[in-house]
């Protein structure tokens, strides 16, 4: 009886232990976005962005000093964001994509086929192209830059573009004037 009670015990405890670690958050969960706009309005020096793709992080400097991070997402397998050194190029509040978005019916105005790449998904009859919505973008390569977006996963997932909540990107295109120093890496 004994050992029929010590086993119980043993095996309750171990599944309460078991449970408790599936609810915890994990290890490695990404630190929260932040941003400190008094510092950012008020700091000397230039603005700079530093995106960390291992991290899936951008980081926000004025002069010196750290005055924000934010969670991001770049871009997935076959259309990795560029790594390297940047300058922001332009900046759009409402922007939407000239090569990723949808067919939309013309007459129901409903969408007919979502996710398609304008250049290589051929036209279905009576509809027309709607880009993705970008905004708050700010462009730094090409046809790259960082934007709003609601699907921000822990790990890469766009086009090429670095996506960031839709709170850090208004704060982002706040404070980062044309010609903002941008550095992508590892």
């Amino acid at each position: 009886m004994y050992r029929t009670y010590s086993l119980r015990l043993f095996l309750t405890t171990l599944l309460l232990c078991v449970l408790a670690l599936l609810a915890a958050p994990p290890l490695e969960a990404r630190p929260a976005s932040w941003f400190d706009e008094q510092a950012a309005a008020s700091t000397p020096g230039a603005a700079s962005i530093r995106v960390d793709l291992s991290e899936q992080l951008a980081y926000f400097y004025k002069g010196s000093t750290l005055v924000g991070v934010s969670r991001i997402s770049s871009g997935r397998s076959g259309f990795r964001t560029p790594r390297g050194s940047f300058r922001v190029l332009s900046k759009k509040t409402r922007h939407r994509s000239s090569q990723y978005g949808m067919y939309v019916d013309r007459d129901t105005h409903a969408v007919v086929r979502a996710d398609v790449e304008r250049h290589k998904d051929p036209r279905p009859p009576g509809t027309y192209y709607r880009g993705a919505k970008m905004n708050h973008f700010i462009r730094f390569h090409r046809g790259i830059g960082f934007h709003a977006s609601g699907d921000v996963p822990a790990q890469p997932a766009s086009h090429g573009c670095v996506r960031m909540p839709p709170n850090m990107a208004r704060k982002f295109y706040r404070h980062a004037p044309i010609g903002t120093r941008v550095t992508v890496g590892y």
